[in-house]
């Protein structure tokens, strides 16, 4: 038994180790064919890997530019945050007041669902301005219902016969909310989490084109103006830089923490 279980943990590395070489392999593959476009056209259409890799270093280092690159990634974290919150809290309205329910599931979620982005923020600039706040106003109404559904999933699959168990020990409301229902609802909280921060950095940029001087978005819009596809690329893999590091030093580890904790 041991020597089965050995052999086939040693078949899961091969897998493991085959599968990150072959992606590894098709990368670089990737790179070398964005080389050779790069070279049979203008780098205001088509720029190399290398102009592009030196761009990107300049935002991360050039004070000018990284202040953009904050302020856009403040603004990401604080209008997840608030959507993570917010999408809860309708979320769990139709549990405290079943009259709710209509209006929550049925009203809201399909109007924040389906209400355009683009109209959020031309709206946004006609009711506030430019500003900071109507950036993150923004992305807090289109990221709210991804929140909203799958917390409302997560409370929908609660054990009620857990939840019944708890409230037979105690009355208080708020110990069993604290002590049984949120831990339960941890991963729907992690999984809203996960998507608010990625659909957030796509919706950052077109918020930031409408309105605000500031950020990665407006430095789109200033490369666009003068045809500087290096700058193009390099703050859209800015952002993937950001984002990937955002997952793995945030995300990924809250995940595995409360996977590890309900095992």
């Amino acid at each position: 038994m041991a020597r089965s279980d050995e052999r086939g943990g040693g078949n899961t590395a091969r897998r493991r180790a085959a599968a990150r070489v072959v992606a590894e392999g098709l990368l670089l593959l990737a790179v070398l064919g964005w080389w050779l476009l790069s070279r049979t056209m203008p780098d205001f259409i088509m720029p190399g890997p290398a102009a592009v890799a030196l761009q990107i270093w300049t935002l991360f280092t050039d004070p000018a530019y990284l202040q953009h690159v904050a302020v856009s990634t403040i603004r990401v974290i604080l209008a997840v945050v608030l959507a993570v919150l917010l999408g809860t809290l309708l979320a769990f309205l139709p549990r405290w007041l079943p009259v709710t329910e209509v209006i929550v599931h049925e009203r809201i979620r399909p109007l924040l669902n389906s209400f355009p982005s683009v109209g959020w923020a031309i709206l946004a600039v006609i009711w506030f301005g430019p500003s900071h706040g109507t950036i993150v106003f923004v992305m807090v109404m289109i990221l709210t219902p991804f929140c909203l559904i799958n917390v409302s999933e997560g409370i929908r699959e609660l054990d009620a016969e857990l939840l019944e168990m708890a409230r037979s020990f105690t009355r208080r409301r708020l110990a069993v909310l604290r002590k049984v229902t949120l831990p339960l609802l941890v991963p729907y909280f992690v999984s809203a989490l996960r998507i608010a921060y990625g659909v957030g950095w796509k919706i950052a940029l077109v918020a930031e084109l409408f309105g605000t001087e500031s950020g990665l978005g407006f430095l789109l819009q200033q490369a666009q103006s003068v045809a500087d596809a290096t700058t193009v690329f390099a703050t859209c893999f800015a952002i993937v830089l950001i984002f990937w590091i955002g997952e793995k030093l945030i995300i990924d580890p809250l995940s595995r923490r409360f996977s590890h904790e309900r095992t």
